[in-house]
């Protein structure tokens, strides 16, 4: 039941260096509150370079901040190669701390990074709390190998912040699937405040928009963002080129982010194959994922989330680097049955790599084997928001009542 609250605010942070994942996951949270609360007001944060490519729902917009790019090792660089990072970096926390003074939310909601990309929202997150803020940091189900993480957080003293600033964490997964910090030394206050919200169900936009659906049948091939998708790309070309039983329709979407030049040099190859088509970018991949018969991908988050969604069998080739976040997330869907995986170098085997695509479509798709898996991301997280926001005003009539 939609309920309204008045000139109620909620500011999300989507750091955005590397594909679509955060922003993607900001999008989902922010239209589904707005959906089930009129008067709220959402505005993101992004720092990703085609934030205006999507559609937003009305009472939800963006602020885009200056892009950086994550490389393929880690490290760091501003998309205008002419400007240095360290004042790519000063001009986003600017932008974010200016924002947050201007738009004085409600509640603050940081995506992945506790304290954003190399330290850009504590700035920001100290002001907030002492204005009242409800600060809320939002993990994703995995974040990366327990001991990459350790050391990452270890040296940025980041579990000492997440205590001092964060009023509540938020696990985009269920507890039974897994745990974003176990291997970690978390202290009990921090344990306190975490609430798996489950994963973050996904739906096919109601509006009067044209269908982005492909017509026939298809497998869907798909790489999140693209930039680091092209080796994945490549071995679906080669298992067509080498297995002339393998002719079922594939829709290949490249990503916005993949390099120029291996993207025109995919497009090339995959040409002379009557049975693939390719295309860049498709704002709309919730259609996508529900016309198709199965879906191949690197299993990053938001993927992840829409093969749950839409039932749809699923081929996961997971990333194994810099961070192991999608190979971890492969193995547990796999050993649970809801996907089969194959590791980088098995697909590079063509025929191993055709057979498993051939299988694709007539593989039980992960409901068989859900065993009570549910997607409550979005519902949990509303029904937290509207008990929170319900709080608000209580607190809102009774200080006018007294001032009366």
């Amino acid at each position: 039941m939609t309920r309204r609250f008045e000139d109620a605010r909620i500011l999300m942070y989507s750091h955005d260096t590397f594909g679509l994942g955060h922003l993607r996951r900001c999008r989902a949270i922010a239209h589904a509150l707005v959906e089930d609360y009129r008067g709220l007001q959402i505005l993101i944060i992004s720092g990703a370079t085609i934030a205006g490519a999507f559609d937003y729902r009305a009472r939800v917009d963006f602020v885009k901040i200056p892009s950086v790019i994550k490389l393929r090792n880690g490290e760091y660089t501003s998309l205008d190669r002419h400007i240095e990072l360290h004042e790519t970096l000063k001009m986003r926390q600017s932008i974010i701390r200016s924002t947050a003074e201007t738009f004085k939310p409600d509640i603050f909601i940081v995506d992945k990074e506790p304290m954003g990309l190399r330290g850009e929202v504590e700035e920001t997150l100290t002001y907030l709390k002492t204005h009242g803020t409800r600060l809320v940091l939002g993990l994703r189900d995995i974040m990366d190998a327990p001991h990459l993480l350790e050391a990452e957080w270890k040296r940025r003293d980041t579990m000492r912040k997440i205590e001092q600033f964060y009023d509540s964490i938020w696990v985009y997964g269920p507890p039974d699937f897994y745990d974003p910090l176990v291997g970690l030394e978390v202290p009990a206050t921090v344990r306190d405040r975490m609430n798996f919200v489950g994963f973050l169900q996904r739906g096919v936009p109601k509006d009067d928009a044209p269908s982005h659906r492909p017509e026939g049948d298809y497998i869907l091939v798909t790489t999140g963002g693209g930039g680091d998708g092209a080796d994945l790309i490549h071995d679906v070309i080669h298992a067509y080129q080498q297995d002339p039983e393998l002719t079922f329709n594939a829709l290949v979407v490249l990503g916005p982010y993949m390099p120029a030049k291996k993207r025109n040099k995919l497009i090339r190859k995959g040409s002379s194959i009557p049975f693939i088509r390719m295309i860049e970018f498709d704002n709309r991949m919730e259609e996508l994922v529900a016309g198709a018969k199965g879906v191949v991908s690197m299993g990053g988050y938001n993927t992840y989330c829409e093969i749950l969604s839409f039932d749809k069998p699923a081929l996961i080739v997971p990333r194994l680097q810099p961070r192991e976040e999608q190979l971890i997330r492969a193995q547990r869907a796999s050993a649970l049955g809801l996907v089969d995986m194959l590791l980088p170098h098995e697909a590079e085997d063509p025929l191993r790599f055709a057979a498993a695509i051939k299988a694709l479509p007539d593989r039980a798709p992960p409901s068989h084997r859900a065993n009570g898996l549910r997607l409550e991301g979005l519902v949990h997280i509303s029904e937290i928001v509207g008990d929170w926001l319900d709080h608000r005003s209580k607190q809102h009539l009774s200080i006018v009542k007294q001032t009366i």
